[in-house]
């Protein structure tokens, strides 16, 4: 079973709190990053956390949320090696594997609701990189972080 490393700004900590029940609900182990209240906070030091924590292989994905979801992606994908996508249903969030070879899940608290963000999860976790053509995309990616 893969590990799963999870963080959250302020704006994002009852959904992160829930999603991290929820994973371990599933049998995944977590390595929760923070943060663990509502006290203001700022996102980019979350997203770099979750960010190395994946690229140092201390966890094999990830999972990010915040007001939004997309500061907090724009700030893992600044780690060399992250592949975040912000996702606002199952289908963004089984292409974001499937197309992108994703490692971290982004969520906006404020944008979706608990049960799509479940279900999202599921989606992710159980999907699988395609590569063929996709492969060649995610390549050139990886060349733009040289």
């Amino acid at each position: 079973m893969e590990k799963i490393a999870v963080g959250c700004d302020h704006a994002g900590y009852a959904l992160k709190s829930e999603l991290v029940g929820y994973l371990e609900e599933l049998g995944y182990e977590t390595l929760d990053l923070g943060t663990n209240s509502h006290d203001r906070v700022d996102y980019p030091d979350y997203g770099a956390a979750v960010g190395q924590a994946i690229t140092e292989g201390k966890a094999d994905l990830g999972v990010l949320v915040c007001g939004s979801g997309i500061g907090i992606g724009i700030a893992a994908n600044k780690i060399s090696g992250v592949r975040a996508a912000t996702v606002h249903d199952v289908t963004s969030a089984h292409l974001a594997r499937e197309h992108n070879n994703a490692n971290i899940i982004c969520f906006g608290e404020r944008l979706i609701g608990p049960e799509i963000a479940r279900e999202s999860l599921v989606a992710f976790l159980n999907a699988e990189f395609q590569g063929g053509r996709h492969a060649e995309r995610v390549q050139k990616i990886s060349d733009l972080e040289s």
